[in-house]
C-alpha cells in the first residue's frame, strides 16, 4: 500500500465504524431503498439517516438514483458488498 491507499482505507474504516451507518448498510445490502424505507426498517429518524447516507455517499460506499420525487440508495462499493450476508446464508441461519 502507498500512503494514499492507506489513507483511503483508514477513511473507509472510519466511516464504517459508526454503528448507525452499519445499521443503514445492513438495510441496503440486498436491495436499494428510499430514506423513508430505511427509517421504517431501522427505526432511525429521517434527518439522522439522511446525514449518514450523505457521509457514506461522499465516501463512495453508497450511491443513489432519483425517480420522481424519491431517491433510492444502494451499496456501490464492491468490497463493502462482500461483507453483506448472502440471502442463501441468511436462510441457513434461520
Amino acid at each position: 500500500f502507498n500512503q494514499q491507499e492507506i489513507e483511503l482505507f483508514a477513511h473507509r474504516f472510519k466511516i464504517l465504524s459508526e454503528p448507525t451507518r452499519l445499521q443503514i448498510l445492513v438495510a441496503l445490502c440486498q436491495q436499494e431503498h428510499t430514506v423513508q424505507s430505511i427509517c421504517d426498517r431501522t427505526g432511525l429518524l429521517q434527518s439522522n439517516v439522511s446525514k449518514h447516507l450523505r457521509l457514506m455517499k461522499d465516501a463512495g460506499i453508497v450511491g443513489c438514483r432519483r425517480q420522481g420525487i424519491w431517491r433510492y440508495y444502494r451499496v456501490i462499493d464492491p468490497e463493502i458488498l462482500a461483507f453483506c450476508p448472502h440471502p442463501d446464508r441468511l436462510l441457513q441461519q434461520v
